[in-house]
């Protein structure tokens, strides 16, 4: 309620300064016509003794271009308070999901050691025990995992491992351990298509796009979940299809689900948990490749497409792939020197 206030204070008072500039823009024009209308009436019939200057255009025109520059600024200061409370609206949904998400496995942890404190857990009980628990460490290393990468993401401090590939095989290698991962059945997944093409790719963070694509399927399906990845190319790109028979996205957030913090909470599933990171990584990991993501559904229970769209090995963009390659041969370099000394 507070954060509402708040908005609704801004918003209040980005209309007031725009009432406030344009009356001042008014009485400019009204100051300036009134003077040029009296000097017109009166300028011939007074007497030459008396100097009176006809009205200067250049300030009046500075005037007008200085009330302008200022409504623009105005305008984006506004803008950028809002984008902050956007944002601080955003990192406290955060907050709370992260919490509910560390907070999940731990207290699992504890309530088994605690049980098995106080209790005579028989062997086979305790064998149970100890595979749950490590489940849920696992769970919080890899959420922990994927806090770090997200901050070395966007500080631009990720090791790079890029490589030139067989795009078919590749893909197709990437997929299956994803499916293999989330221990998918065979039917679940469909791959055709064909790129026929050599990319340049870092294969541990495309396999983070394909696992957190997987994982968002399996989320948001209420039936058992298909998977239908399709490659193809242009001249200069190739395309990899992922889609899913999910839930399906409205149309007003296609865009937002890219959004670092951003989660849709869904009625129709309402016990999808996440921290709001995953495509946020996806589309970060994308860009890192130069290409591009985009998503589209036809609407509810039709599921949905990601577009994944990457360059062709010499053919498109190849000042920026060999930067890339640049990049792995010299960490490469660093690091044998490194193992010699």
């Amino acid at each position: 309620m507070k954060k509402s206030h708040s908005l609704l204070f801004l918003i209040l008072a980005f209309i007031f300064a725009q009432i406030a500039w344009m009356g001042l823009l008014g009485l400019w024009i009204y100051w300036y016509v009134s003077n040029y209308i009296i000097f017109e009436q009166v300028g011939d019939k007074l007497s030459p003794q008396i100097a009176l200057d006809s009205p200067n255009v250049f300030v009046f025109v500075g005037g007008i271009v200085l009330i302008v520059l200022i409504a623009v600024a105005m305008f984006f200061i506004f803008r950028n308070l809002t984008v902050h409370i956007k944002l601080t609206k955003l990192y406290d949904n955060f907050i709370a999901n992260i919490t509910h998400e560390l907070k999940s496995p731990l207290s699992s942890i504890q309530l088994y050691l605690e049980t098995l404190n106080v209790k005579e857990v028989p062997l086979e009980k305790r064998n149970d025990f100890l595979r749950l628990m490590m489940k849920d460490a696992n769970r919080l290393n890899k959420l922990i995992n994927s806090i770090l990468e997200i901050s070395r993401l966007e500080q631009k401090r990720i090791a790079h491992d890029y490589h030139v590939y067989d795009t078919d095989e590749i893909v197709l290698q990437l997929v299956r351990n994803s499916a293999e991962q989330f221990k998918l059945p065979k039917n679940a997944l469909n791959i055709n298509g064909s790129a026929s093409c050599k990319c340049v790719l870092d294969k541990d963070a495309m396999q983070i796009v394909f696992d957190n694509l997987t994982d968002n399927a399996i989320k948001y399906s209420k039936q058992p979940v298909e998977i239908s990845v399709k490659l193809a190319r242009n001249p200069k790109k190739f395309m990899i299809e992922f889609s899913d028979k999910g839930i399906g996205i409205s149309q007003k957030y296609h865009n937002k689900i890219f959004q670092k913090f951003n989660r849709i909470d869904n009625k129709d599933i309402p016990n999808v948990k996440g921290t709001g990171l995953g495509l946020y990584w996806v589309k970060e990991i994308i860009k890192l490749h130069g290409g591009k993501i985009t998503a589209y559904s036809e609407g509810k229970e039709k599921g949905t497409n990601f577009i994944i769209e990457l360059p062709i090995y010499m053919t498109s963009k190849k000042f920026y792939i060999n930067s890339l390659l640049r990049r792995t041969a010299k960490k490469e370099k660093i690091m044998v020197e490194t193992d010699g000394e």
